[in-house]
């Protein structure tokens, strides 16, 4: 946004100081709209970057383009207010204002409040596109080379075809790479759907996922679709893989392996094409050596495997995840929280994070929820958080004094050579004069 192309809106019920306004700014090449009233203004609302308007206004007041300046995209607002209204415009000011001036108006004041406004919009305007080229597919967030290999992985896995395994700590994002394999796939049109292993009934699972028939159990009224037919022809993610019973990944293995399927109840055999993804947080190595995962499907699904990386492995991502949640967060609740303080930042860097990017989703959440000001400050953050705090650097460091080290070094010399000063001076390269003369600077300080 240069000077020439930069609009300005002058909202001034003196025709005179409009008129001025409006010479001024446009010798400065702005392109400026000028309104008696807030009422003309909002009227007509033309797009503009910035809105200089006084306070006292005839009908509504100046400050009733503070509803306006919150939306998204809107220009932002100066005030000018005579000093019995100052109150009103640091109130202003705190509630989205950009800047109040007093009258009599300094014209130059106004131009450069006018030129740093501009400055701190398109600061704000490189921010966000900045921010929106850290997205990888599918909205994943984070541009760490982690994150880099895991995108591209993504691209391939979204064109193979087959069954995927994905792997990684809980909290670390691994429904939204399943979602990102599937946008990417040419199922993308198709449903796509998760289900938890481990948040289904062992006893309902075999109908849950493969469906039933009328009659089939006690309390089978009807014939029911499992998921797989409800999923067909696009892609089901089976989250904790690692919880579902043996019995049931045979099951999973012949739909994998023969694209069939039978119903609860049912002596048919029935045709389904779903891709699926499965997702664990476990070492299904482990459990296949343990007898509680079939070695056979394991190595099915594990053709095409990915992990996702831990937050603590990601770097800068730490930082691009806490501004998109600050982002998220503030807006929900409606508070004007833009960034967060460096000590606080520090703090979720030395974090180790074993929730993951949940974690930090949840603490951010917290965080602007308890804040008080316009950054989010190290007492927003959860209390476990600020243990991570180095003690060592939360304090001022103690240096002594160059006399202090020279004092201890005459001394460390005066005891090897066993208190003989010819010696000492040898030693320490001065007269035995000098010696002395420090010998007795040391006794005066010891006696003061």
């Amino acid at each position: 946004m240069t000077a020439s192309k930069a609009q300005i809106a002058v909202v001034e019920d003196d025709s005179a100081l409009r008129e001025l306004l409006v010479e001024e700014l446009e010798a400065e090449d702005y392109k400026v709209f000028a309104f008696p009233s807030t009422e003309d203004y909002q009227a007509e609302l033309p797009s503009v970057d910035v809105v200089v308007s006084d306070i006292r206004l005839p009908g509504s007041s100046g400050l009733s383009l503070l509803e306006h300046v919150r939306e998204a995209g809107a220009p932002a607002l100066i005030l000018i207010t005579a000093f019995a209204t100052v109150d009103q415009a640091v109130d202003a000011l705190k509630q989205g204002a950009a800047d109040f001036l007093t009258k009599p108006l300094d014209v130059e004041h106004l131009l450069l409040s006018v030129q740093r406004v501009l400055e701190h919009r398109l600061l704000k305007q490189e921010l966000t596109r900045f921010k929106s080229q850290q997205k990888g597919p599918a909205g994943l967030i984070g541009q760490s080379p982690a994150m880099r290999k895991l995108y591209h992985q993504i691209e391939r896995l979204g064109t193979a075809g087959g069954s995927v395994l994905i792997t990684g700590e809980s909290g670390t994002g691994k429904e939204l790479v399943a979602r990102a394999i599937h946008e990417l796939s040419e199922r993308r049109d198709k449903s796509f759907q998760a289900v938890n292993c481990a948040g289904i009934p062992s006893e309902l699972m075999e109908s849950e996922f493969f469906g039933h028939t009328q009659g089939a159990f006690t309390g089978a009224q009807g014939k029911r679709l499992g998921l797989f037919k409800q999923v067909d022809g696009g892609t089901l993610l089976l989250d904790e893989i690692g919880e579902m019973p043996l019995a049931l990944q045979a099951k999973l293995l012949r739909v994998l392996q023969e694209g069939t399927l039978r119903a609860v109840g049912s002596d048919e055999e029935e045709k389904v094409d779903v891709r699926i993804i499965a997702a664990t947080h476990q070492n299904l190595e482990q459990r296949v050596r343990d007898g509680e995962f079939r070695e056979d499907l394991f190595y099915r699904l594990e053709t095409f495997s990915v992990k996702v990386p831990a937050l603590r492995e990601r770097g800068e991502d730490v930082e691009r995840l806490a501004h998109h949640f600050i982002s998220v967060y503030a807006e929900r609740a409606g508070k004007r929280i833009t960034d967060i303080d460096t000590d606080a930042l520090d703090i979720l860097y030395r974090y180790r994070f074993p929730g993951n990017v949940r974690e930090l989703q949840n603490a951010i959440e917290r965080a602007v929820t308890f804040a008080q000001s316009h950054h989010l400050q190290v007492d927003d953050l959860p209390e476990r958080m600020l243990e991570v705090r180095d003690p060592i650097a939360d304090k001022q460091p103690h240096w002594h004094t160059l006399q202090a080290h020279q004092d201890a070094y005459i001394q460390d010399v005066m005891n090897h050579v066993g208190g003989n000063k010819k010696k000492a001076a040898e030693i320490l390269g001065v007269t035995r004069r000098t010696l002395y003369r420090w010998l007795e600077g040391q006794t005066d300080q010891s006696e003061s």
